[in-house]
């Protein structure tokens, strides 16, 4: 894991990554989509000898098949040979094939980002729906953990890039990942693999189809997925980011060769690992304190020894994951008119632990940060034209119904009271005198004269927590069609129009039983005050005990106001670093609702368009031009982070509702849409293919959720611009060598981003989103004797320029004294040193036999380079970073048999 300093050596390498390009394209003329070998358009090692041709590949990026070529639209193609090939275990190594797309893998499991061009929603708050949206064979998965499949029978991959509201709903307004299975085939056929590698990984599957009749066709796959993990919990021993996932998947066809066709497809699928290990990057003060020996807590040496791969936590962070569905597509041709149905329904469970403070000391001990639910049904109907005419169309319904019931919790572990104590004795202690004022037992006592309560043992104590459920209910529907009309042989019009009603409803039942983070610190400073108000009087008048009664204190007031306000204002002064106590409140109460205030539900509708001119300038070059919008409808946050806005909160303030230090904050996040001008220049010839994109995107309102080191915001982002190229080609200059490159170029900013966590973003670099991104690769594919045997070499490099990780920092200073909400003082300076840049090479060599035995020896990231994927402030503790490392080199071998 290293971190490269801003400098000369980046900006070089870029250029000798651009220069490459430059000298590789023009004896190409360049690309197909996806940067996608040669090799991988072929079933079978015969065909791709005899095809003069490799380069068409069926899409279905505007829910019609068209070729690469022919359809309109900036995608990526990753084929099930590439993934064979290049051992892609999981959609997250997809970007080391599509540079277009970045895949994060944060604290858990459900947590992960999908992001397209730079655009992508954090994914760890279970209310926010992808804005890159997630399909398998048609059906929509709302969330990442519905998406997480090793699945055996993949044909392709498409990575819809931009918006694509019009034809995929209300969660596209960043893109689509689709996910292509094979059908079942009347050839009976099939395949078994198993494959072994460093860390003791273990992968077995298999898939196998075949006909039942004449009209009736199966498959059946299922797998396993087992490896020991890269990091090692230094307090126990165990093993952290390992794999241990398993899965069965079967489909039925029925096709009598009439009009009519049916898939049905069930699957099911568990996971249950220790996911995901976080190390320190940057100490701070509270880091020290919890290494001290009054606490005894470890967390990994990053700086002496960055590549250790150990991490310290009291709290394996398992996993444990359920998907299961079923989902059938029926087809009807009615001449040239094609009616198409699609029903699914999936469940989906989740129960996530992670050690929230990410150290071995028992600070949260047993935190479960993720409890969840997910019941979602499906509707899809469309009908599509195929007429001789010029004039062709696609009209569509489709309808969502969704229940997520979710629940999470932190509780206080043993060692946080110490922890408590050590901070509030320095928060407190006198720089002259060097004694502090309070501890926790003080305080305790303190407070408890103050408020007439035994508090004694109260405060953080362990078991205490906040223990958060949350239900919330979608229910969306849209209508969206396109038309296409051609006005001559090889010009298209297209205009596409998508409708979307989007309805959510949220019922909380949430508690804290944090006995210090209950208590009104402003009342009890009022308290205090008034007590140093009425002693200072009392010892001044000689009253007998020291304090002066309410009524005395009013005459001495009267009788003496020049002097009542110089006391007055001593005690306020003496009384005031009470104030800077309420940092110490982590986990105050929940405002539930729906209340009299709060409805707690949205109730949106948008339009989302699309234009597109394409013209095939000839049999082999083809380009377009086409302007987009998309929309994704408002998200609830579904987490105790969820406030009332300001002007509900004052709605509750004023009728006396709110509860204890509720503060205002995000309940929920408004709609955002996206906007795309694009022009793309499409070109495919014999023994080469290339694509160009130039794009203009942008969304507003883009729904960010960030973390401040003690909670997320969840909130809009004003508005996020990218400015981006799109490059990508390959080339076969023999029959058995191809050479393929692709290239992403991307300018994203913040234009407008003035109320952000961590101060005024506007005009500022996207942290995490870099300018250069690239994959170069080669596949050699040659017949080595009689028998028909094949060699095939394969390895890539991907590439991502050196860019700021993290946008910025949050230093918490205390509690406005007027409106009584945390102010926070942001350090967008501290983020310049936390960057990230990747350079990653596979390599794979397979020996295939033609009775169908394949032997494989494979490698990933190759060259073993270590780097933090995303980096965060340290839970509490000050100006602490932490981050998630990257997976090292790993290889193995593999056997597969194709009968």
């Amino acid at each position: 894991m290293k971190f490269s300093a801003f400098g000369r050596s980046a900006t070089v390498r870029s250029a000798l990554l651009v220069g490459t390009a430059a000298l590789a394209v023009p004896s190409v003329a360049a690309a197909q989509d996806g940067g996608q070998d040669q090799a991988a358009q072929y079933d079978d090692a015969e065909e791709q000898a005899e095809s003069p041709d490799p380069n068409v590949i069926v899409v279905t990026a505007t829910k019609r098949e068209q070729t690469l070529q022919e359809v309109p639209v900036a995608v990526s193609v990753t084929t099930a040979e590439t993934i064979e090939q290049a051992q892609i275990r999981d959609i997250a190594d997809l970007s080391t094939v599509v540079p277009s797309l970045r895949v994060s893998q944060l604290q858990s499991a459900f947590a992960t980002t999908y992001a397209v061009r730079g655009f992508g929603t954090d994914g760890n708050n279970i209310g926010l729906e992808p804005s890159v949206a997630m399909f398998v064979d048609g059906v929509y998965r709302s969330r990442a953990i519905a998406q997480i499949s090793d699945l055996p029978d993949i044909q392709r991959v498409e990575v819809l890039r931009g918006p694509q509201s019009t034809l995929f709903g209300k969660n596209a307004s960043a893109g689509v990942i689709s996910i292509v299975t094979k059908k079942p085939e009347f050839d009976f056929g099939g395949m078994v693999e198993a494959s072994y590698g460093n860390y003791n990984a273990k992968v077995l599957k298999g898939y196998v189809t075949g006909p039942i009749s004449d009209s009736v066709a199966f498959s059946a796959g299922a797998g396993w997925n087992n490896r020991d993990g890269y990091l090692t919990n230094g307090a126990n021993g165990d093993d952290i980011n390992d794999r241990n996932r398993w899965f069965t998947r079967g489909q039925l066809l029925f096709d009598n060769g009439g009009p009519f066709q049916a898939r049905i497809i069930g699957d099911y699928d568990r996971i249950e690992e220790r996911c995901c290990g976080v190390v320190n990057v940057a100490p701070s003060l509270e880091t020290m304190v919890i290494q001290s020996p009054l606490i005894g807590g470890q967390i990994n040496d990053f700086r002496n020894n960055p590549d250790g791969d150990v991490i310290y936590t009291d709290v394996d962070p398992i996993n444990k994951i359920k998907n299961y569905g079923v989902s059938g597509q029926l087809e009807y041709e009615l001449g040239s008119l094609t009616l198409t149905s699609i029903t699914s329904y999936r469940e989906t469970s989740l129960s996530a632990n992670q050690d929230v403070d990410f150290t071995s000391a028992s600070l949260a001990s047993g935190a479960n940060i993720g409890q969840a639910d997910i019941d979602t049904f499906t509707q899809e109907l469309r009908i599509a034209s195929d007429f001789d005419g010029p004039l062709n169309f696609l009209l569509g319904g489709y309808y969502f119904d969704e229940t997520v019931d979710t629940k999470d919790q932190i509780v206080y572990g043993d060692d946080f009271r110490t922890f408590a104590d050590i901070l509030l004795q320095a928060a407190t202690t006198n720089p002259v005198t060097g004694v502090p004022a309070f501890t926790v037992d003080t305080l305790e006592a303190t407070f408890g004269g103050l408020t007439g309560q035994d508090l004694t043992g109260d405060f953080f104590a362990s078991g205490q927590g906040f223990f958060n459920n949350i239900v919330q209910d979608n229910e969306a529907y849209s209508f969206f069609g396109n038309v296409d009309f051609e006005f001559t042989d090889g010009l298209v019009l297209t205009l596409g129009a998508n409708y979307t009603k989007d309805k959510k409803q949220i019922v909380t039942n949430s508690q804290s039983t944090d006995v210090f983070g209950s208590l009104v610190i402003s009342d009890i400073r009022d308290t205090a005050t008034n007590v140093g108000i009425a002693q200072t009087i009392g010892g001044i008048l000689g009253i007998p005990g020291g304090f002066a009664d309410p009524a005395t204190v009013q005459a001495f007031a009267l009788g003496n106001p020049a002097t009542f306000q110089a006391i007055s204002q001593g005690a306020a002064a003496a009384t005031e670093p009470l104030l800077g106590l309420t940092e110490l409140q982590f986990l105050f109460p929940f405002q539930n609702c729906p209340n009299v205030v709060e409805t707690c539900s949205t109730d949106d509708d948008d339009w989302s368009w699309n234009a597109r001119l394409a013209y095939e300038l000839s049999p082999t070059l083809n380009v377009y031009a086409s302007w987009a919008t998309g929309y994704k409808a408002p998200s609830f946050n579904l987490s105790r982070d969820s406030r009332p806005v300001p002007s509900d909160f004052a709605a509750l303030q004023a009728q006396g509702l709110t509860v204890n230090n509720l503060v205002p904050g995000t309940r929920f996040a408004n709609a955002e849409n996206s906007e795309v001008f694009e022009i793309g220049i499409k070109g495919n010839w014999d023994y080469a293919a290339a694509n160009l994109t130039v794009f203009q995107q942008n969304i507003d309102d883009f729904q960010a959720n960030n973390f401040t080191g003690t909670s997320f915001v969840l909130g809009n982002a004003g508005s996020q611009e990218t400015f981006g190229i799109e490059f990508d080609g390959n080339v076969r200059p023999t029959e058995s060598l191809t050479l393929n490159v692709a290239m992403t170029y991307l300018d994203a900013i913040f234009e407008s981003y003035v109320g952000s966590p961590v101060g005024d973003l506007s005009g500022k670099d996207r942290a995490g989103v870099p300018e250069l991104s690239a994959v170069f690769g080669a596949t050699w594919n040659k017949e080595i004797n009689d028998a028909g045997d094949r060699l095939i070499l394969r390895g890539d490099y991907s590439y991502q320029s050196q860019v700021p990780a993290l946008d910025g920092f949050i230093n918490f200073i205390g509690t406005d004294p007027v409106t009584g909400e945390p102010d926070y003082a942001p350090a967008q300076a501290i983020a310049q040193f936390y960057t990230r840049e990747v350079n990653s090479m596979n390599a794979s060599a397979t020996y295939a036999m033609a009775m169908g035995l394949e032997l494989t020896v494979w490698g990933r990231n190759l060259l073993d380079d270590r780097y933090i994927s995303t980096f965060f402030p340290a839970v509490a503790q000050g100006e602490a970073i932490s981050g998630y490392p990257n997976q090292p080199r790993t290889y193995g071998v593999a056997a597969k048999f194709k009968f």
